[in-house]
C-alpha cells in the first residue's frame, strides 16, 4: 500500500470503560480488505453520542465490527475488495462506518459509501453520514413523514437535529423544535425551523397546540424519552408517529396509553447500527438521489461545531457531554 508502507496505523483506543481520559492513542495494524469492502484513509471522523455511550462501556459493538469508535469517516480510497463496482482507489468518500472511525484507515463495506458532494471539505463530509443515514431512515422510512405534514424534533440543536430540520424544510415540512437557550433557539430559526420553542421556559406541548389549532403533529423526532413521553403522545394529531432515538431522560415513564388509540397513534424507534447491509444500501441510493444535490446547491449544509485534532479525541467527547455544541464535533486525521 502506497500510502503507508509501515502497515500501521494511528488509532484510538478505549482503554477501559469510562470518563473521556480513557480514550488513549494508540497503534494498530491497518485492516486487510474483504470482499466487497474498502479500505479509507480516513482525513476526518465525526463525533456521535454512540461512541460517548460505547467509551461509557455502554453499547457494545455487534458482531465483527470493530472495537474501535466512530462510525462516520470521510477520506479517500486506499483500496477496494473483491467484488466492488462502485468505487476505486482515489475516490474521496464519506461513509457510514461499522466502527474503526477514529483511525487513519477504515474499513467499510462498499454500500454504506457514498461519493464526497462536490464543494464539501472533508470535515464537513465527515459530518454527515449518521446523522443523515438516522434522519432519513427514521423520518421519511419508519416515519413515512413527507410533504405538507408536519415535525417536531427534540434538541434541535444536536447533530440530529441539525440535520433532520434542514432535511425535513427542504422536503415542504413544517418543522417546529425545542432547545434549551434562546440562542439555540434561533440557530434553529436560522436552519429553517418554523418554530423554535425553549423548553425550560415554554411548554411545547401547548405552543404546539396553539400553532396547530389544536390539531397537533404528525411526527415527533424525540431523543428525551423519560416525562417527555406523555407529552409527545399528547402533541400527536390523528395517525400521528412518535419515533424514539435515545432516552437522555430515561427509558422509563408513567403513560396514559388511551390517546394511542384515540388518535390512532404509532409509537417506533431504531438504532442505525445494526440495520442489515440491504437496508443502509437503499439509504445510502436514497441520499446520494434526494439530499447529495441539496448539499451540492448549498440548500443543505452540514454544521460543524468544532474541530479537535485525534490526540485530542477527549476533548472532543467532553464537549459532547456538555451539550453546548450546535452541529457536529468532528476529529481531524491531518492535525
Amino acid at each position: 500500500m502506497a500510502q503507508n508502507q509501515s502497515n500501521s496505523m494511528k488509532c484510538v483506543e478505549i482503554s477501559e470503560p469510562g470518563e473521556p481520559s480513557v480514550l488513549k492513542i494508540a497503534s494498530r495494524p491497518i485492516p486487510q480488505v474483504t470482499t466487497n469492502t474498502v479500505l479509507v484513509k480516513v482525513l476526518a471522523a465525526g463525533i456521535n453520542y454512540p461512541d460517548v455511550l460505547q467509551r461509557k462501556g455502554l453499547y457494545n459493538p455487534p458482531p465483527g465490527a470493530s472495537d474501535l469508535p466512530g462510525l462516520e469517516v470521510a477520506g479517500e480510497i486506499a483500496e477496494v475488495g473483491e467484488g466492488v463496482t462502485a468505487f476505486k482507489v482515489g475516490d474521496m468518500v464519506c461513509a457510514l462506518a461499522p466502527g474503526g472511525g477514529y483511525a487513519e484507515y477504515c474499513l467499510i463495506p462498499e454500500e454504506q459509501c457514498l461519493p464526497s458532494p462536490k464543494g464539501l471539505s472533508p470535515v464537513e463530509a465527515a459530518a454527515l453520514p449518521e446523522t443523515f443515514f438516522t434522519v432519513w431512515f427514521n423520518l421519511f422510512v419508519l416515519g413515512n413523514l413527507h410533504k405538507g405534514q408536519s415535525l417536531l424534533i427534540h434538541g434541535g440543536t444536536s447533530g440530529i437535529g441539525t440535520t433532520a430540520i434542514q432535511i425535513a424544510k427542504n422536503l415542504g415540512v413544517k418543522v417546529f423544535t425545542t432547545a434549551g437557550t434562546d440562542k439555540k433557539c434561533n440557530a434553529c430559526r436560522s436552519l429553517g425551523a418554523d418554530v423554535a420553542i425553549n423548553y425550560r421556559s415554554q411548554d411545547f406541548v401547548q405552543i404546539i397546540a396553539d400553532e396547530t389549532s389544536g390539531k397537533g403533529v404528525d411526527v415527533v423526532l424525540d431523543m428525551v424519552g423519560g416525562d417527555y413521553m406523555q407529552k409527545n403522545i399528547d402533541s400527536l394529531a390523528q395517525q400521528g408517529r412518535l419515533i424514539s432515538l435515545w432516552f437522555l431522560g430515561g427509558s422509563k415513564a408513567e403513560v396514559d396509553f388511551k390517546p394511542v388509540l384515540i388518535k390512532n397513534l404509532t409509537l417506533t424507534g431504531s438504532t442505525l447500527r445494526p440495520q442489515p447491509i440491504s437496508v443502509k444500501k437503499k439509504i445510502a441510493s436514497d441520499l446520494q438521489e434526494r439530499i447529495w444535490p441539496l448539499l451540492e446547491n448549498k440548500n443543505i449544509k452540514p454544521v460543524v461545531y468544532k474541530v479537535f485534532p485525534m490526540r485530542e479525541a477527549d476533548k472532543a467527547h467532553t464537549l459532547m457531554e456538555s451539550s453546548q455544541h450546535i452541529g457536529k464535533i468532528v476529529l481531524s486525521m491531518s492535525e
